[in-house]
Formats: structure tokens, sequence, C-alpha cells
């Protein structure tokens, strides 16, 4: 299939999405209904995770400006290469290209976790945070995102979340220093669930540390997000969403973050890689699909 076709099915593809979309809700609309998004005050961009991992970062600047991405969460390991390796000099030249760069908002989307059974590893990644901190207001980024990935062996849900909540706090303090915000991902098996997200804020309780919220499957309770959301959105500053051609209540959420208020982030996180080529096509529809849907 040559590079016309394919990138002609794709846009087709997510025009088609939109198409559906809007068709299925049609009937439901209010008359006198405001233009789709003229009274939201919520923002897209993207995490590297995965639709950029394989663009270095003039690919990515490029293409986010050419589709009208306001963000973006760089995401450790990629090959744009944003990583707390870098020396001064590169930092002050990459800070002078993302300033140039039109974006409104860059995050570090780090792997830093505190769910270790050992403490060592524990300090290791409090530690490892720090760094990214360091990269963050050297840059200018406005947060770290970090998770927790599980429950930690041998204690309980209980000490668990204790445990990981703490750590955060630890974080929340050195970056609150900085001018940096941590941002703690909704992620990881047990720990992915609102009740568990819940219990590690209040046992983190630091003002400077707030949560992703990640758009998993695991948070819709008979079709609805609401109850997820109202339990956690005293502390959602950013938020992931994924394939907007799924069956997760996007409508819903996106209602829900414009009744709270929430006048940050939604940033795109597929598990697809998209090739630099198709990004624009690609991104392009993705948000047409993020504005049908209400945001």
């Amino acid at each position: 299939m040559n590079e016309i076709t394919r990138r002609q099915m794709l846009q087709a593809g997510c025009i088609t999405a939109a198409a559906l979309a809007s068709a299925a809700h049609a009937q439901n609309r209010p008359a006198a209904q405001k233009q789709k998004g003229t009274d939201s005050k919520m923002h897209l961009g993207i995490v590297t995770y995965n639709v950029a991992s394989e663009w270095d970062l003039d690919t990515i600047l490029k293409i986010c400006r050419n589709t009208r991405m306001e963000a973006v969460e760089f995401r450790t390991g990629h090959k744009h290469g944003v990583e707390p390796t870098l020396g001064a000099t590169q930092r002050l030249d990459l800070k002078a290209k993302l300033a140039a760069s039109g974006l409104k908002q860059i995050s570090l989307g780090s792997t830093c976790e505190f769910n270790s059974d050992a403490q060592d590893t524990v300090n290791k990644n409090i530690q490892s945070c720090a760094d990214f901190v360091t990269l963050a207001k050297s840059i200018g980024a406005r947060a770290v995102k970090v998770r927790p990935n599980g429950l930690v062996k041998g204690l309980t849900p209980e000490q668990s979340f204790e445990q990981i909540g703490k750590a955060l706090a630890r974080c929340g303090k050195f970056a609150e220093d900085n001018g940096v915000e941590i941002w703690m991902e909704v992620h990881g098996g047990p720990t992915q669930m609102p009740a568990a997200a819940h219990s590690i804020m209040q046992a983190c309780g630091h003002k400077n540390v707030g949560l992703t919220w990640n758009s998993n499957h695991t948070e819709i309770e008979k079709g609805s997000v609401k109850a997820a959301f109202e339990l956690l959105q005293p502390w959602i500053r950013c938020c992931h969403i994924t394939e907007l051609w799924n069956d997760y209540p996007w409508r819903e959420l996106f209602g829900l973050l414009k009744k709270s208020g929430y006048d940050r982030y939604t940033l795109c996180e597929i598990g697809a890689v998209i090739r630099p080529e198709d990004g624009e096509p690609f991104l392009n529809c993705y948000r047409r699909l993020w504005e049908e849907f209400g945001a």
C-alpha cells in the first residue's frame, strides 16, 4: 500500500468515526446548543507514548504546530531525547526551542514509581523524580508525571497506599520548591482503581501533588465514569485520553471536565505508533473527534 493511499485511509477512517459519533448523539442535543467547543476551556495535546515515540524533537514540534496541539508530555525513553541526562548547554538550547514552539504546556512523563518492597529502590525512584523535576525547571516544563505500578509486596493495600503516598509527598515538596507540579498517573493493577488512587492521594496530603486521569476502563460503572470522576476530581491536574473511537464514555467524561471548570489539558495517548509522515493527518482527525465529543 503506497503512502498516499495509507494516509487517505487514515484520514477517511477518522472522519467517518467523527461522523458516526455525531449521528449517534444528534437526537439528544438541544436545538439551541452552542457550536462545539465554544464554551470549553479545555486544550488538546499529546503524550509521546506511543503516537510520537519515534519522532525526533523537531518533528514533534513541527507536527504539533501544524495540527494546533498545544501541549506535549515527553515520555522518557523515546526518540525526542528530553531526558535528565542532558547537560547545561543542551538544556538551554532545548528551553529556547520549546519557548519558540508555540506550545502552551510542557510536562515530563517519567516512570518513577514507589511500590517496591525495598526502601533503597523507593529512594532511588524519589531521587530520579527529583532529577526530572530539575530538568523540568530548567526547560520551563509545568510538571513531572509519576505512577504507582501495583501494591507493595508483603504489605496490605492500605499499607501500600500509605507508602506510595508518603513518597509522593517527598517528591511534591521538592517539586514545590522548584516551581514544578507532580502528577500521579492513575495506573497499575489495583492502584489504578479510583478508590485506591483516592487513598493514595489522602495519604500523600501535599497540595503540589495531583492526579493524571488515565481514562481506564476499570473506572466505568454501568456505562458511566461519573462516580469515579467525582471521587478523584479534587486532584485532577491532567487528563490522558486514548483511542477516541473505542467504547469509553468520552462524551460524558468531557462533560464532567467542563462542568468542573477544568481548564487544563487532555493529552492524546494511544497504543499505536504513528509514523511521522502520518502524524499530521492522524492528529487533525483526532482533533475532529475530540471536538465532536464536546471538548
